[in-house]
């Protein structure tokens, strides 16, 4: 019987930008009852492109509506006594609140972990920012380069010859609402067990650091440093160019050299300098113009078929954005889902991070108008009635 892992779980997101909705979206997918609590003016990842039509619009920003599916909206002004207020009343029937705030700004509301744990002491607390609660960079702001810069990750990334590289994207913000998932299910389990909640705190630096599995603890082992890649020499590791895009290919796997070099159809390969390991790592700037010269008139996806399906080698193409939208393999295991939004209108969106058949991710609803669900949620949590919400509203409270 399918059911929905988290259904009786109930969710306040306090949370902007991506991090910290990252986290309480994946707690929905999973049936959580997620309300996005935004400021008046809005999350302020309304106003962060891409726009869907290139149009600035709060509700067209491409990763709101990704990092908010699944969620009911309201508005709430935590800077209004009445707006602190209500939200106490709402955390006395919450299980999780995720939270991206300054350390000390909640605080100064009367708002902090200690003070809502008082409403309800089985509360969880998912608190996200750059560098955690404590230590001497705890109050410092960052922004994602900053964080790579601080997390280590950028001294291996690039080539030797040129300056640590970042890389694309947003990783940090990604990487960090998925930790501060698994710490807010820790928690939850913790919870069950211990009967009482607690404060998460997720540093956004440590999370990166964190993925330094090897490099770090090499230093802390043998003071040895990895360095950023060489630019040229041994293809291993190395993008190189074909018809339409860009390969990457290694040896290992159920290739052996010989297969390799039918592979690529160059006589030039039989090489007795080729034929092992040193050889090739010593001629490695040879063996990449050899590589190149054998693949310039083939396309990305002949190349990976045969090398994968005939040849069993290591071999991956680069894949752009519209590869991905029709890749094949995405599309069996159901990655992407179609989203309906009201203003956008039906957009596909990555969706299932992973595979529970007896509990999956579901796609509900959405993400939220600004203060879409204001009559809906604040009636049926806190029992206010349309006058009481009119008031609320007028006076900018809601």
């Amino acid at each position: 019987m399918l059911h929905a892992t988290l259904d009786d779980v109930k969710v306040l997101d306090l949370s902007q930008g991506l991090a910290g909705p990252i986290c309480a979206k994946i707690l929905a997918d999973y049936g959580a009852d997620v309300v996005k609590v935004e400021p008046i003016a809005g999350d302020a990842a309304r106003a962060m492109a891409p726009h869907w039509g290139n149009q600035s619009h709060p509700e067209k920003s491409l990763i709101y509506l990704l990092a908010n599916l699944n969620k009911r909206g309201v508005k709430l002004d935590l800077q209004h006594a009445q707006g602190r207020e209500l939200l106490r009343q709402m955390v006395r029937k919450t299980d999780i609140v995720v939270e991206s705030f300054k350390p000390g700004y909640l605080a100064a509301l009367g708002l902090d972990y200690a003070a809502l744990a008082r409403e309800n002491p089985r509360l969880i607390m998912v608190s996200i920012t750059p560098f955690g609660q404590t230590g001497p960079y705890s109050e410092y702001d960052s922004e994602e380069i900053v964080t790579y810069a601080l997390s280590g990750i950028m001294s291996i990334s690039g080539t030797a010859e040129r300056e640590p590289l970042k890389h694309g994207g947003m990783q940090s913000q990604y990487e960090g609402g998925l930790s501060a998932t698994v710490g807010a299910l820790t928690a939850l389990h913790v919870r069950d067990l211990m009967g009482e909640g607690q404060q998460v705190d997720i540093s956004l630096q440590e999370v990166v650091t964190s993925t330094l599995v090897i490099h770090q603890p090499m230093y802390g082992w043998v003071g040895a440093v990895q360095g950023r890649r060489a630019p040229s020499g041994s293809s291993y590791g190395q993008v190189q160019r074909c018809k339409d895009g860009y390969f990457i290919w290694q040896t290992g796997g159920g290739a052996e050299w010989g297969d390799i070099i039918e592979f690529f159809d160059s006589e030039a390969l039989k090489e007795e300098r080729f034929s092992t390991v040193a050889g090739r790592a010593l001629h490695g700037e040879d063996l990449d113009r050899l590589v190149l010269e054998a693949t310039r008139e083939r396309t990305m996806q002949e190349l990976f078929r045969t090398a994968s399906e005939k040849f069993h080698m290591l071999f991956g193409v680069v894949q752009e954005p519209q590869d991905l939208a029709r890749c094949p393999h995405l599309a069996a295991r159901e990655f992407f889902q179609e989203v309906d939004h009201p203003v956008i209108g039906r957009i596909k969106v990555p969706f299932r991070l992973w595979s529970m058949p007896d509990a999956p991710a579901v796609y509900r609803r959405p993400a939220p108008l600004l203060g879409q669900h204001n009559a809906e949620v604040f009636g049926e949590w806190l029992g206010l009635d349309g006058d009481r919400m009119a008031a609320l509203t007028a006076e900018g409270v809601i």
